[in-house]
């Protein structure tokens, strides 16, 4: 039985002077699936992300807060350390994350409601839910 390509069955495969072979990775590539969506896996694990809610503080722990801030005031020069627990709101959707920090206090600016550390970390007062004095001289935040 003879076919019409048995003339060219046995010969070698034709290879390009001009254009070199193409690597396997490269050519595996070409099946690889298209992302039609640009973005919308990170849309995806964005609205994935959780954030917490923000604790809205009662009376009571809000004039503790004021307690605390007042003794922080009579010894802002000894630049006492200091854990502050603050909210900080997400910039891109509702909600936030809770942080701590541990550091020397530098300066509580009342007019901008501003708590200044000495690391340069700058915390909202709004935003503080809870203060710690790791060493109260005379007086204890506890």
């Amino acid at each position: 039985m003879s076919g019409k390509y048995d003339a060219i069955m046995d010969l070698p495969h034709p290879t390009s002077t001009r254009h070199p072979r193409m690597p396997i990775q490269d050519r595996a590539a070409i099946f690889s699936p298209f992302a039609a969506l640009s973005g919308y896996g990170a849309a995806i694990a964005e609205t994935a992300r959780r954030t917490d809610r923000r604790i809205e503080l009662g009376e009571d722990a809000k004039a503790e807060l004021d307690r605390k801030q007042a003794i922080l005031l009579e010894h802002i020069t000894e630049q006492p350390e200091i854990t502050v627990t603050w909210f900080q709101p997400d910039e891109t959707k509702d909600g936030g994350t809770y942080a701590a920090i541990t550091g020397r206090l530098k300066k509580i600016d009342g007019l901008a409601r501003i708590l200044w550390m000495t690391n340069g970390c700058a915390i909202p007062l709004e935003n503080i839910i809870d203060l710690q004095m790791k060493r109260a001289p005379d007086e204890s935040l506890q």
